[in-house]
């Protein structure tokens, strides 16, 4: 007698991996924007969201912004140091170094704010300024 034959076992297939995200969508968030918009008004680093998150509108925003605001701040400061340098002349005394230390003051509450506001999800609005980093 011959032994009934069993068919063999139906072989497993592991289903397929999903598909990876979409890069670039309308709604594309980048999983490290909070540190990519704070890094946006920390001065010149804000070159680095600007180059490696370009999918996200968002933190790509925040980088042009960060930028067009150091732009400003060194303008600020450039435009202090001669007129504190052209007041030394007259000896009013020390009126530069006070306009120089609230303006380097009003910057960096500037920059505290954008970085707060961003990381929440709002913009700072800057008349001027934004309008001119909306250019780019």
């Amino acid at each position: 007698m011959s032994e009934p034959t069993v068919p063999p076992p139906p072989s497993y297939t592991p289903p397929p991996p999903p598909p990876p995200p979409s890069a670039g969508g309308p709604g594309y968030v980048s999983p490290n924007r909070t540190i990519m918009i704070v890094l946006a008004y920390l001065g010149i680093l804000a070159v680095i969201p600007l180059v490696v998150e370009k999918d996200d509108k968002e933190v790509q925003w925040h980088a042009k912004h960060g930028l067009v605001l150091l732009a400003a701040d060194i303008a600020l400061v450039v435009l202090l140091a001669i007129f504190g340098a052209a007041v030394s002349f007259v000896d009013i005394g020390c009126t530069g170094c006070i306009l120089q230390g609230i303006a380097s003051l009003v910057i960096f509450i500037v920059h505290i704010l954008a970085m707060v506001k961003g990381v929440n999800g709002q913009r700072l609005i800057i008349p001027g300024l934004s309008e001119f980093a909306d250019r780019f």
